[in-house]
């Protein structure tokens, strides 16, 4: 067996790093891209990071730089196994006792859009990009991520293709929507060894019934939002809303809450603040339902239970979902800020 010519080595403790991934890489130039990449979005730059800011070429001019080139063709040509890459970069989190995932923490799952001109580009099409706020041109990747109290890290990375791309449109087998793309990054998550209390994402999944029926199939319990106007099935004057189940609750002030508990939340600059959730849902399940709103009732035929609280000033419902009665809650999502509550009584001023 030929031996390798060695690898110009990365700055500082970061060649300790890439080395672990060597035998990934089938040539000298993808291990040389490969250090010049994580080196590049490693160092501090005024300017997004596109090839030339990776390289540290000046933009548009810079362009054709020979090592703007060169991490070019590693990126985009090179024929090196992304996903191996990222199951190495996993494992290697996993197995670190500082990043190690544990029991109390959370998966996140969000989208990320950029804009993008044209439309051969893979993924490429007009639909919602969350950071600009506004439908545009662009490409959007649905991500997941591990957090807790005190760090998080991404896991896996997922673009979502737009209907146009396939022959047959939303009904060819290929087509995925980003809430089956989510789905599916959750479980993957599980199956490579990923520990967590619970799934979480915003409305936009909250929403879906068919997203938390995936999830319920899969057995993850999860913590979803919901915007206020979102229906559910109710007997007669039950609620109907988030904004119905807030309204019904009494409160006096942070010396007599009522209905509502007081929680600190410690932020990540260290400040802390007073916030006030509502353990138990007021949403009853459809008949022959179950899977509709499991974070927003109390209970789903003797095996659901939700601890949750409606945010008046984010328009949000947020709680914890689990499967036994009765066991302890410490997940804290974005709940009910004390300011607000006063707004839920209309014989409140």
């Amino acid at each position: 067996m030929t031996r390798r010519v060695p690898c110009p080595p990365a700055p500082g403790p970061l060649e300790a790093y890439a080395a672990r991934f060597d035998d990934l890489f089938s040539t000298l130039a993808q291990r040389r891209g490969f250090r010049e990449y994580l080196a590049g979005l490693l160092l501090p730059r005024d300017r997004n990071k596109t090839l030339t800011c990776l390289v540290g070429t000046e933009p548009v001019v810079g362009a054709q730089h020979a090592a703007v080139q060169r991490l070019q063709f590693f990126l985009s040509e090179s024929t090196w196994d992304h996903e191996k890459i990222n199951a190495r970069r996993v494992a290697l989190l996993l197995g670190d006792p500082a990043t190690r995932p544990h029991p109390d923490g959370v998966l996140v799952i969000d989208d990320s859009g950029d804009r993008k001109d044209g439309k051969k580009t893979a993924h490429v099409g007009r639909q919602w990009l969350g950071r600009l706020g506004k439908t545009d041109n662009g490409i959007v990747t649905v991500t997941t991520c591990w957090a807790d109290e005190n760090l998080y890290y991404p896991l896996h990375a997922v673009p979502y293709s737009p209907a146009h791309h396939f022959p047959k449109g939303k009904s060819d087998p290929g087509f995925r929507t980003k809430l089956k793309i989510a789905a599916e990054l959750a479980r993957t998550a599980r199956t490579a060894g990923v520990t967590f209390r619970a799934v979480a994402a915003d409305c936009a999944y909250g929403d879906q019934d068919g997203f938390r029926r995936d999830l319920t199939v899969a057995r993850l319990p999860f913590v979803l939002a919901l915007k206020p106007s979102h229906g559910a099935w109710a007997y007669g004057k039950d609620a109907y809303t988030p904004v119905d189940a807030a309204r019904a609750l009494t409160w006096t002030d942070a010396e007599d809450p009522g209905d509502w508990t007081p929680v600190e939340r410690t932020f990540r600059d260290g400040h802390t603040e007073t916030w006030w959730p509502r353990p138990g849902g007021r949403f009853r399940p459809g008949p022959g339902h179950p899977e509709r709103h499991p974070g927003t009732y109390h209970r789903t035929h003797k095996v659901r239970y939700f601890h949750g609280c409606y945010s008046i000033g984010d328009d949000e419902l947020w709680g914890v979902n689990r499967r036994e009665k009765g066991a302890g809650y410490t997940l804290s999502a974005p709940c009910h800020q004390r300011k607000s509550v006063k707004g839920l009584q209309d014989n409140n001023p």
